[in-house]
Order: C-alpha cells, then structure tokens, then sequence
C-alpha cells in the first residue's frame, strides 16, 4: 500500500471517466472510472495515515553528553525495537 498505488488508482479511473467513448450493453464505464477514483483517494488517505503513524512511532533523539570525555552521544528509540539484554 503505497501512495503512488493510490495516485495511479485515481488516474485511471480519471481515465476511464473522462477520456474513454467505449460502450458496453449493461456496462457503463464511466461509473467504473468514477468508483476507481473513489477506490483510489480511499487508498491514498490510508497511505498517508499510514506514514504518519509511522512517523510517529520514532521517540525523539535524545542527545547524552559524557561528562568524562565530553562527547555527546545520540540515541533515538523505536517503539517496536526488542528489548536491549
């Protein structure tokens, strides 16, 4: 599930809608174009809520500096890292 799946949901069922003079008895293909482009923004908002929450899970980078060496250290922390033994 990506977003580009989605964006090229959306364009073929702009084309389907749109673009296309075919004609099918007991078919309209208009009507799937325009279900397609429903299926595809469905798809792109999924996509992107997707990537938020992935976005969301990483802790912000804590930053630790050694009093000893006067180094600064940088850790940043998954939610879904196993445990450190």
């Amino acid at each position: 599930m990506t977003i580009a799946g989605g964006i090229i949901l959306i364009m073929l069922g702009a084309i389907l809608a749109w673009a296309v003079e075919f004609d099918i008895a007991g078919f309209d293909i208009n009507i799937v174009g325009v279900i397609l482009m429903l299926g595809g923004l469905v798809w792109l908002s999924f996509a992107i809520y997707r990537l938020r929450i992935a976005r969301r899970a990483v802790e912000p980078t804590t930053v630790v500096e050694d009093p000893v060496t006067h180094r600064r250290v940088y850790e940043e922390r998954h939610y879904n890292d196993p445990p450190v033994m």
